[in-house]
């Protein structure tokens, strides 16, 4: 079978290797992956310098169930199903604090080989922990495909204390930041802005009725625009959905007295940003980082989508077969006319 592995800087390869083997009488599950998006964290590892542990690509991959081992019960062959890739232990001292995503099991749980495979195995830790769940009849693959990042969003969210009517700055227009644009549309926000750098995307953005779409590059007013457009205060909220340290720090100047900054986006390791801490102090700006979700946030996400409350799949502008998958990472990276990439191994359907 393929599967897709980072080869060095800039270099992934699509290799024949064997199918996962899993115990007859354990609870893994294997799984035939149909549909997983490319995420920035996957670009990260091919392209930059990715700070956490696990160097595996796809981790956003839907499919159907191939075979199941003895022990396992609700789950059988033929089943569609997401699957997390990381699961928690739910009893530790973080779990029981609700940071699932902080669990030490979290990290060093995962899918074998990985999503971006034509198959992958997944342990019965992720299976007994509710790292597979059913999809609904009326979700497709590829909107299922979606559920890990809008996930991680509903998890950022969450941390917000947001409240409705609430001016929300999106600071990346990328496939998560138009996810957290659909979210705040659908959680009542007041006036949402985004800024990025990338024409096309920002021209995308526009499609789902955001008060205003800054180049953040050739509109050097833009942060003093979107001040004025929220009677001088500034944004109750800024989302950055990008790596970028100018971005965070474009950010807390765009974000009235006691808002709140969301670092979503992943910076590459080794980023620095230099700050005048006591604007920090007399502003009562809150830094607030969310990496990852929980099933919990899971859950929610498939709710949502299931419900039709966002037009998700709206963000899908290419699908490539997993033997192509290195033109698919590449297209997701150079984002010249991209916003959701999903690699997939069969067509489309139930």
């Amino acid at each position: 079978m393929k599967a897709v592995f980072v080869k060095g800087r800039s270099a992934v390869s699509v290799d024949e290797v064997s199918v996962p083997a899993m115990a007859a009488e354990g609870g893994d599950v294997l799984v035939r992956m149909r549909a997983c998006g490319l995420c920035g964290s996957d670009l990260e590892k091919v392209y930059g310098e990715y700070g956490m542990s696990s160097g595996r690509l796809g981790h956003e991959p839907a499919g159907e169930v191939v075979a199941v081992g003895r022990s396992v019960k609700g789950f059988a062959p033929g089943d569609r199903v997401f699957i997390h890739h990381h699961v928690p232990c739910y009893s530790c001292h973080y779990c029981l604090h609700g940071d699932y995503t902080m669990c030490p099991e979290y990290q060093r749980s995962n899918i074998a080989p990985c999503g971006l495979a034509e198959q992958f195995l997944v342990p019965e830790w992720n299976v007994s922990r509710g790292g597979l769940i059913k999809l609904p009849d009326s979700m497709t693959f590829d909107e299922a495909s979606l559920i890990e990042p809008l996930a991680c969003c509903i998890r950022a969210w969450n941390k917000c204390s947001f409240q409705r009517g609430d001016d929300i700055a999106i600071l990346g227009a990328g496939p998560a930041g138009l996810m957290h644009v659909l979210l705040a549309k659908a959680f009542g926000a007041g006036k949402i802005f985004v800024s990025d750098i990338n024409d096309f995307r920002l021209k995308y953005a526009e499609r789902y009725g955001v008060q205003a779409a800054f180049n953040s590059i050739t509109a050097s007013d833009f942060i003093q625009k979107i001040r004025e457009q929220t009677g001088g205060r500034g944004v109750d909220i800024a989302v950055v959905a990008t790596g970028s340290m100018k971005a965070l720090v474009q950010a807390f100047d765009m974000t009235r007295k006691a808002g709140k900054v969301m670092l979503f986006g992943v910076p590459p390791k080794g980023s620095e940003m230099s700050y005048d801490m006591s604007r920090l102090y007399s502003s009562e700006h809150s830094l607030i980082p969310s990496y990852a979700a929980s099933e919990v946030e899971t859950n929610q996400a498939v709710k949502l989508i299931a419900e039709k409350r966002l037009d998700i799949a709206s963000l899908i502008t290419h699908r490539f077969d997993i033997k192509d998958a290195s033109e698919a990472i590449r297209c997701a990276h150079e984002a010249r006319d991209a916003m959701k990439v999903v690699v997939t191994t069969m067509a489309e359907g139930p």
